[in-house]
């Protein structure tokens, strides 16, 4: 089965939990309603799952990640058909401007034709409850994750 990792900033502000998500780049995405992510990538043979997800996170968004490992929360993991995302949050503020590394694809389908996409096309800072309807719904459970531990950690 194949694992991804991934990293879910967040950071609090005017009583409000905000998360920073991606959208997806290419043209599958493009006109998608659920077409918003965590930045996250496939762990590579042998590599440490935490190690992927810093390392995903600075190809997908040019954004360098310099957090002390007790500072992430882990959220767990999330099973999909054939393939597995374990994530963690951290509280950071990061600027919405990123830089993606790219993938090639036919496009159109069957036009012999090449093009680069970016991985991901942009960044936002969304509330909790705005990115729960906008992000993929296999991801949910992170966000859902997040709030609770949030929650227990303000009580």
């Amino acid at each position: 089965m194949k694992t991804s990792a991934g990293i879910l900033p967040f950071k609090r502000k005017d009583g409000d939990i905000y998360v920073f998500l991606i959208h997806m780049g290419g043209p599958y995405w493009k006109n998608r309603d659920r077409s918003w992510s965590i930045v996250k990538g496939e762990i590579e043979e042998g590599e440490e799952s935490l190690h992927a997800a810093l390392r995903e996170f600075e190809e997908e968004t040019g954004l360098c990640l310099d957090v002390e490992q007790d500072t992430l929360v882990p959220l767990g993991e999330v099973k999909l058909s054939g393939k597995k995302i374990v994530a963690w949050a951290v509280e950071t503020d990061l600027p919405t401007d990123i830089r993606s590394n790219t993938f090639e694809i036919e496009w159109p389908p069957k036009s012999g034709k090449t093009v680069k996409f970016p991985e991901a096309d942009r960044a936002e800072w969304m509330k909790l409850d705005v990115a729960a309807s906008r992000i993929v719904k296999s991801q949910l459970p992170f966000l859902q994750r997040l709030k609770e531990t949030i929650k227990s950690l303000s009580s």
